[in-house]
């Protein structure tokens, strides 16, 4: 979008204009009181930085209006009056309508027609809260052991109910992904890198996300910060494998719960073909892949074939409702850890393994339904 600087009605006729030509495009529009001359910027949270996007002078009235084209997957954007900032969130053709007072416009607007930007309120609201009860405490002069207690206490309070009523509740909206990136005096209160908890957090939205946004980068930067949390988190083991057994697995094992809370392992396996199924029954399209996986099980599984499928929900009662009437092996990973194992890149993802254990094919080695049913009958046959 050009860069220009124009007077508030012109630049309504044009964005109204825009939204006519192409269904494409979302609209950002409302009234700033208090603020006649003062310039209005519309501008994109980016990956890499603050980018303007376009802006106005705004009249007594204080109208505007500003389009952009639709993002791949939910995407951030700020309206700025000065010192002022509204942060919105945007994920369709949606008509977003934002009102508010200068000098208070940051604490005092009000916004309706998006869901993303409402719970963008609630959450920077929240977070200016927990912001002023640390200045606060900061300036009682306590001392700096009680201090750091009260501070960290606060802190993971706060964490769990963002987690509870923001990024479990809605792993694949943009107010998850939001929240996982708030700060307090610059830092991040959720830690990417070496907290089990917080790192499950991330997890999570990333599964969410690789699901129903795989063409966004932010989707990109998000699996890899969540991969990398789970690599550095991964419990080791207690105690070393014995060396008769690494000699025999040719697959790195799992050993994950199922429905009943049993520990199935993905080795006691061996002698049967078995399909390494990763995936999430949250994506709509998972009920439909679970049939066709059905009608391959139910075919093949008096030869030897068994699937082994390891869900990543977050929901664990909506994992177990779902599963319930599967017939085959349905275990749920809720730390993510085997997707580090196993380089799981996207969902679904699935592997063949051999009647010996051996890693037969991924996937990507296999171009539909039928040349899967073709590998399994092979390897039955072996």
């Amino acid at each position: 979008m050009k860069k220009n600087i124009i007077v508030a009605s012109t630049s309504l006729v044009l964005a109204l204009a825009a939204c006519e030509e192409s269904g494409e495009h979302f609209q950002i529009k409302g009234e700033i009181g208090g603020a006649a001359d003062k310039v209005l910027y519309f501008e994109a949270s980016a990956l890499d930085g603050i980018k303007v996007l376009d802006s106005l002078k705004l009249d007594k009235q204080g109208s505007f209006a500003f389009t952009g084209k639709r993002p791949d997957g939910p995407e951030f954007y700020r309206l700025r009056v000065g010192g002022q900032v509204i942060n919105l969130g945007i994920d369709s053709t949606e008509v977003v309508t934002v009102k508010g007072e200068m000098p208070s416009l940051t604490a005092n607007y009000v916004v309706e027609g998006s869901e993303e930007s409402v719970k963008i309120k609630e959450l920077s609201a929240k977070q200016a809260d927990l912001q002023e009860q640390i200045r606060r405490l900061a300036a009682s002069q306590m001392p700096i052991g009680d201090y750091r207690e009260r501070v960290n206490r606060m802190v993971e309070e706060y964490k769990q109910q963002i987690c509870f009523d923001y990024i479990y509740s809605n792993p694949r909206s943009g107010y998850a992904y939001y929240a996982l990136f708030q700060r307090i005096n610059g830092t991040l209160l959720f830690d990417p890198e070496s907290s089990r908890e917080d790192v499950r957090a991330f997890g999570a939205v990333a599964t969410s996300w690789d699901m129903y946004y795989p063409h966004s980068l932010r989707t990109v930067n998000l699996h890899n910060i969540a991969m990398r949390g789970m690599k550095n988190t991964r419990k080791p083991s207690a105690t070393p494998f014995p060396e008769e057994l690494i000699r025999e697995v040719t697959l790195l094992d799992l050993a994950l719960p199922d429905l009943r809370g049993a520990t199935r392992r993905l080795t006691d396996l061996k002698g049967k073909v078995v399909l390494l199924d990763f995936t999430i029954y949250q994506n709509q399209a998972s009920p439909a892949r679970n049939i066709a996986l059905r009608e391959l099980y139910d075919k093949y599984a008096s030869q030897g074939f068994e699937i082994y499928q390891v869900s990543y929900d977050v929901d664990e009662h909506f994992w177990k409702t779902s599963a319930d009437n599967l017939p085959w092996i349905c275990v749920r990973d809720a730390e993510g850890g085997s997707a580090v194992t196993y380089r799981v890149d996207g969902l679904p993802t699935y592997f063949l393994i051999d009647r010996a254990n051996g890693l037969y094919k991924r996937n990507i080695d296999i171009e539909d339904t039928k040349q899967l049913e073709s590998e399994i009958k092979k390897l039955l046959r072996g």
